[in-house]
């Protein structure tokens, strides 16, 4: 089996617990590698040639992992060295018992839905490819000013909101930027995508939930500056008349999971603190 370990830069403890897990896995006689979330991908690391990938930080390493390993349907196992922690399946002290289990195949890996984004401009595109694990954004810039984005879904006219921002969202996207402006909550299992208007003004106000076979497309009226945001960790700039489509990415985010596979409902009230 061929390990690979992701830290955190800025996490002094996860660059600690990594060195700690690296040691373990090759005391086992397990090939080893390690690098930084950050820079994974500029210093090619041999993602194609990993069985698994050990994440340890929060749920942004999470999401920056998951964009990494999709292409290559690469298990993920997420340590929390967070806050909430929702991508995470374990936490630090926990390490020892879950390498165990992966290295005797006593695990589950449960498979998420991603979107891809493109922006067109003019008829030509000038971004593409962009994955997200939770959402898609588009929304104003740093003015507070509305945009207008006319939307269609599978080429029909939807409705043209007038907003700060649309958020098109994932079911892991659900509990994160989709569920603040008021989604649904939705159950990782599910083929979904959501539309959520963020602070709507005098236009469609409820979220509108297809297919995973949808197509989204964005067109953003503005005088003004406005931003596509995936995952809340890259941006582009957006003109006024730029096209952002939207729809399923051709991969998927891989977790490996130990517990139930009905494990999604308690764990969320748990994180949320939602319990009486």
């Amino acid at each position: 089996m061929f390990i690979g370990i992701l830290t955190h830069p800025k996490i002094p403890v996860s660059e600690t617990l990594g060195g700690e897990i690296l040691e373990w896995l090759q005391a086992q006689g397990v090939e080893t590698w390690i690098g930084s979330s950050w820079s994974a991908e500029e210093n090619d690391a041999p993602l194609s040639k990993l069985d698994v990938l050990i994440a340890l930080g929060g749920d942004g390493t999470l999401l920056r992992t998951a964009r990494l390993a999709a292409p290559y349907a690469l298990p993920i196992l997420g340590v929390n060295l967070g806050r909430l922690g929702f991508l995470a399946e374990i936490n630090p002290d926990q390490w020892r018992w879950a390498l165990k289990r992966i290295l005797d195949g006593d695990y589950w890996v449960e498979k998420r839905l991603m979107l891809r984004v493109e922006v067109r401009r003019d008829g030509e595109q000038v971004h593409g490819d962009l994955d997200a694990l939770n959402e898609v954004v588009v929304s104003r810039g740093g003015v507070a000013r509305v945009v207008r984005v006319t939307t269609e879904v599978n080429g029909i006219y939807l409705t043209t909101y007038v907003a700060d921002g649309v958020i098109v969202s994932t079911p892991t996207g659900s509990t994160a930027y989709a569920l603040a402006a008021g989604g649904p909550i939705l159950s990782p299992q599910l083929d979904n995508l959501t539309i959520v208007p963020i602070a709507p003004h005098l236009s469609l106000a409820r979220p509108l939930i297809l297919d995973a076979d949808a197509v989204i497309s964005m067109r953003v009226r503005t005088d003004h500056k406005a931003i596509l945001t995936t995952d809340g960790q890259s941006y582009v700039d957006l003109q006024d008349g730029d096209r952002v489509i939207v729809a399923s990415c051709p991969y998927q985010a891989h977790f490996i999971r130990f517990g139930s596979r009905e494990y999604f409902h308690q764990s969320l009230m748990e994180r949320l603190q939602w319990t009486i």
